[in-house]
């Protein structure tokens, strides 16, 4: 009998998912998680331009901040799906772990702490949480306290599909584009193109976030395609440029099931559209290329500058006759 709490999710070269109406309250608890997690890498990182410093990173067992400078030492923290751990590590050896389970995120919040302190690695925060409503700070909170380890593990299997999928998309783009990474303020995995041209001053509609996030976000004119766990069934892919050029919402895109969202001002395509189709790395593929091309051809983007054959970037080196050299 498999432990539900060691689920070392062997299915995930699939792309089952959880339905979002069966771990909504794990979600939003992992969400505010994440936020404290994210908010201690940006409290300790550099700068990048459009918050790329904040961010996570997909690992083949879940979400990094990967490492973060602390004068002369490292440290980086782990969110472990498999194993339903968070690690806190340093780069002295030091190493420190906080089981993901059922608990209040204050608790969360001052386990985390407390393993940052005994390795040496104070760091403090804000403790309101963004772009959520309501924001409650993390030590008062005692609403989010679920943890469900069966459709986290499933969670991690749709991040693993749409990094693959997302990073093959990037490479057909030599322009200006960001890493594929987690925003863990919106809780989203997203990847997005950059034209190159400045951007007007992007309007801050979002709950506890102030205007200058999203000025230094949307800084520059974007095409943006990402995966969120909310929306349709089993969460949903979406794409959307800004500024949004004139006939945007009404370009066809691809496959059929994706649809522009007027409320949102983006395309949405339902994950269990992809899920379900006979080769959903295709059908994913599609619907982020033909939305892309919706934003790039209406907004009049050098595409010939900024794009590449994605057969030649394959294999850059076919041909050459230093093949091979330093493959040992």
């Amino acid at each position: 009998m498999t432990d539900a709490r060691h689920d070392t999710g062997r299915a995930g070269d699939g792309w089952e998912g959880p339905r979002v109406a069966d771990w909504r309250d794990t979600r939003d608890t992992l969400h505010m998680w994440l936020q404290i997690v994210g908010k201690i890498r940006l409290a300790r990182s550099p700068m990048v331009n459009h918050w790329w410093g904040a961010t996570l990173y997909v690992t083949p067992r879940g979400l990094t901040t990967s490492a973060v400078p602390y004068g002369r030492r490292f440290f980086d923290i782990e969110f472990d799906f498999c194993s339903h751990q968070v690690l806190v590590r340093s780069s002295d050896g030091g190493e420190r772990r906080v089981a993901l389970e059922a608990k209040p995120v204050s608790l969360f919040h001052a386990e985390i702490m407390a393993a940052l302190r005994e390795l040496d690695l104070p760091v403090s925060i804000s403790t309101t949480p963004t772009e959520v409503e309501p924001a409650i700070p993390f030590e008062d909170d005692r609403t989010h306290a679920a943890y469900d380890p069966a459709p986290v593990t499933r969670f991690r299997h749709q991040l693993l599909q749409a990094h693959r999928v997302f990073t093959d998309f990037r490479t057909r783009f030599i322009g200006k584009a960001s890493p594929v990474h987690f925003f863990w303020g919106s809780m989203d995995l997203a990847v997005t193109r950059y034209s190159g041209r400045p951007a007007p001053a992007h309007p801050c509609r979002l709950p506890h976030c102030g205007d200058w996030v999203m000025v230094e976000a949307y800084s520059h004119e974007v095409s943006s395609c990402g995966f969120w766990p909310g929306g349709g069934e089993e969460g949903a892919f979406y794409s959307y440029a800004y500024p949004e050029p004139t006939g945007f919402a009404q370009h066809p895109v691809r496959p059929a099931a994706a649809a522009y969202d007027p409320g949102l001002g983006e395309f949405v395509l339902p994950y269990e559209a992809v899920r379900t189709a006979p080769d959903p790395e295709a059908a994913l593929l599609d619907f982020l290329q033909t939305t892309y091309e919706a934003a790039a051809n209406l907004g009049d983007w050098d595409r010939q500058a900024l794009e590449d054959d994605p057969a030649r970037r394959a294999d850059p080196r076919r041909g050459s006759p230093a093949e091979g050299a330093g493959t040992g």
